[in-house]
């Protein structure tokens, strides 16, 4: 399954390994041991004291050797939670620009979708990759933002201060989340990442049929964006946007334990803005719902 965002990200668990197990040991000392490590390498590392000159060391030594930390991050190259959060920064940093610029030059509609479209394909094409590309995952932030600046303008001209609100219920819920998640009352496995996957496809499917009625019949589609039901769906798509935040941190929680490489900060980033971005959407249909 996968361990981060379920709609793009191609990093995942093992069913054979716990949480994030490829039948790799983690490293020695590591916080994990016990669990695969699904950045371990293919190969055992080299041991530095086999040539024979460990035979000839004294027990003290020894065990001053087998008690010496790992390698640091810059030696070695992993990720850090620093690295996740700059990166983090750098992207939302992106968007929040990027939507501050198409408002205040009120970019019309069709380009604000067109944006839309163009980071949808950036996404896609980032997901599908084997490695990070820190281009991609900007342009998608840059694109992204464009079309959140303009459909947020939309929204503000017919209620007035809803995409502050929806910031706000944003922030409300990533903090939430956070919080429920280091106090572990949300444990990410197998079992809740299967749940919210199906989850998510089903969502989605709904919202893909309920658009094309209303292309076709206009008006609502089959009434999932308003009234009583448009609140239902609402809530469940904010709470499916809770559960990609829970697996986010998983994901980055795992990296950091295991020794990931440092560009997987690139991947977190990004499932990290695609969790709230998705948070954001869902806060202003169902605020703007309660506002009529």
């Amino acid at each position: 399954m996968r361990s981060s965002n379920p709609v793009f990200s191609r990093r995942g668990f093992s069913r054979s390994g716990g949480y994030a197990g490829f039948g790799a040991a983690p490293q020695a000392g590591s916080p994990v041991a016990g669990q695969g490590n699904p950045y371990a390498q293919t190969q055992p590392p080299t041991n530095p004291y086999a040539a024979g000159g460990q035979q000839n060391l004294t027990p003290e030594q020894l065990q001053q050797m087998y008690g010496a930390p790992p390698a640091g991050p810059l030696q070695t190259g992993r990720m850090t939670m620093d690295d996740v959060v700059m990166r983090t920064g750098m992207t939302l940093g992106t968007v929040i620009v990027a939507a501050a610029a198409a408002w205040i030059a009120q970019l019309p509609v069709g380009v604000g979708f067109g944006a839309a479209l163009v980071a949808m394909v950036l996404g896609l094409v980032q997901s599908f990759k084997r490695t990070a590309s820190p281009a991609l995952i900007m342009g998608y932030a840059l694109f992204e933002g464009l079309f959140l600046g303009v459909i947020s303008q939309v929204y503000n001209e017919r209620w007035s201060g809803i995409p502050m609100q929806a910031v706000l219920g944003t922030m409300a819920v990533f903090v939430g989340v956070l919080v429920a998640y280091k106090t572990r009352l949300i444990r990410v496995n197998a079992r809740f990442q299967r749940f919210v996957l199906a989850a998510a496809i089903g969502f989605v499917l709904l919202m893909a049929v309920n658009l094309l009625f209303a292309l076709i019949g206009g008006g609502d589609g089959l009434g999932f964006r308003s009234g009583g039901l448009g609140i239902v769906f609402g809530l469940v798509g904010v709470v499916l946007g809770a559960a990609f935040l829970a697996m986010d941190f998983k994901q980055i929680e795992d990296g950091v334990q295991y020794g990931a490489p440092r560009e997987e900060s690139w991947l977190a980033a990004f499932g990290l803005t695609l969790s709230l971005v998705w948070i954001y959407l869902e806060l202003l249909r169902l605020i703007s719902i309660f506002r009529d």
